[in-house]
């Protein structure tokens, strides 16, 4: 008889036995957020705020270099300006949460909880713009919005979730496609720099375009149990937007013209993409640059040597001053417990100093994402730096070894059929098809087209499933 292979924490579910319940208890396990008594909303707990706020504080930093400024708009939409946009509210209609009644009275123009807020950019920039001097307007807000999902799950999809939502207008069209190329890129750099995910980047088909759109990329993820996550995307919005707000502004020709719109967002579903990418039976296993505490010293047997926690304490200390984000648990229970504790929480490293590393002058550093265990001498602590940045590109060539090996080539619905029940990308020769999209949604049990992959090289003429002429390569999975 076999032995069952045994998790060292039982109280995770094993991502073999049931992937969607491991994902939650981690996500509660390791404290990052709790439910609410609403359903599908949560609250964000300090641990999970806490990587959200690394992620923002990331995008502020790198929007700055495309010119964006941040404001905030208000929580509601009239319904009768939602209404303006026939195509948009026909997207968004069946996930809006209306309020009807305000100071116990019924409101005449009911009022929409966002669920984005192109409506409402709009409408500022037609009493801001009047003259191409005004051009271009390039403005990102933090907030929440909310979109009434039958389905929920932290993080990944909620009826209330936080993001940033860029919305900018521009003189030309060009002008417009260049800002939504520049933060898919600035998207792409937080999967390379901060999360150490890579993402699959792309254009969507006009089915899966957002509504509204001319044009909508978008960065895609692949998750160890083979479905892809859509982790952000950015919209050409045309003039269809602008149009219907009435923007219009005096042109370089002395005419009156009609701005081109952007916009583009990420939210919390980022966290739960790195969860997934990463985490094992044990917990979470954090990237070290997104992570909140890099590094957490463990003092061993200290309650019998006072020395050692005096010397962590200066350990910390020298960590900090290196710019190491680093927590000593000083606290009275066991290290056996810190180490499960920590371990949960995906700490990246994790460094014990006891009377023996003292006498020795080393520490006993544990890497969380491979449990590599390693001895550094106390003098060389400003190697740590270097150590997490070690972790980070071990983590994200694992997860790109991950991707590259889970692409698969297809050639026949059968083919396409049984990739996407393995798991991964079925990547084929396309052209547009929007019936077949949906005959293919309904043939494989809910595969649907992610993207035309930018950086994908064609591998025929013809589209394998009608035998039509084909000059792009799309890639199909099955998704959250």
């Amino acid at each position: 008889m076999s032995q069952i292979k045994q998790n060292k924490n039982d109280s995770i579910t094993r991502q073999e036995d049931d992937f969607a319940q491991w994902y939650t208890d981690v996500c509660k396990k390791a404290q990052l957020m709790d439910y609410s008594s609403v359903k599908g909303f949560i609250d964000y707990l300090p641990y999970g705020y806490a990587i959200w706020e690394e992620i923002r504080n990331y995008c502020n930093r790198r929007f700055k270099e495309v010119g964006s400024e941040n404001v905030y708009l208000p929580l509601v939409i009239p319904q009768s300006l939602f209404a303006t946009e026939k195509e948009h509210v026909e997207g968004f209609a069946p996930e809006c949460l209306v309020c009807t009644i305000g100071g116990n009275e019924k409101l005449n123009d009911p009022l929409i909880i966002r669920p984005t807020s192109e409506i409402l950019f709009s409408e500022l920039f037609r009493k801001m713009v009047s003259s191409y001097r005004d051009l271009p307007k390039v403005y990102n807000q933090w907030c929440s919005v909310v979109r009434w999902e039958k389905t929920t799950r932290p993080f990944l999809r909620g009826a209330e979730f936080l993001w940033q939502e860029g919305h900018c207008l521009f003189e030309t069209a060009e002008q417009a496609e260049e800002n939504a190329l520049k933060v898919l890129d600035i998207y792409d750099d937080i999967g390379k720099e901060l999360l150490a995910v890579p993402f699959v980047k792309g254009v969507k088909t006009a089915h899966e375009r957002f509504a509204g759109a001319v044009n909508t990329y978008s960065i895609e993820a692949l998750m160890p149990d083979g479905k892809a996550l859509q982790a952000g995307t950015t919209h050409c919005l045309g003039q269809g937007f602008a149009k219907a707000a009435k923007i219009q502004f005096l042109g370089r020709d002395q005419k009156l013209n009609t701005p081109y719109q952007t916009s583009w967002g990420v939210s919390t579903r980022l966290i739960g993409a790195m969860i997934m990418a990463h985490g094992d039976d044990n917990g979470l296993v954090l990237p070290p640059y997104v992570a909140p505490i890099q590094a957490v010293i463990v003092p061993i047997r200290m309650d019998k040597e006072p020395r050692v926690l005096e010397e962590a304490n200066r350990i910390k200390a020298k960590l900090e001053s290196l710019g190491v984000r680093v927590k000593l648990d000083d606290s009275d229970k066991t290290p056996g417990w810190k180490f499960a504790e920590w371990e949960m929480k995906g700490v990246p490293l994790r460094i014990e100093c006891g009377p023996r590393d003292l006498e020795n002058n080393t520490l006993s550093l544990s890497k969380r994402y491979n449990g590599e265990k390693s001895v550094l001498s106390i003098d060389e602590l400003d190697q740590v730096p270097a150590i997490l940045k070690s972790i980070h590109e071990g983590m994200y060539q694992k997860s790109l070894e991950l991707l590259n090996n889970s692409i698969t080539e297809v050639h026949s619905m059968e083919e396409l059929k049984a990739a996407l029940d393995k798991g991964g990308y079925a990547k084929l020769m396309w052209n547009e098809n929007e019936e077949l999209e949906m005959k293919i949604k309904e043939l494989t049990n809910g595969g649907t087209a992610r993207c035309y992959p930018f950086d994908a090289k064609p591998f025929g003429d013809t589209n394998p499933l009608t035998g039509e002429k084909a000059d792009k390569v799309i890639y199909f999975a099955k998704a959250y």
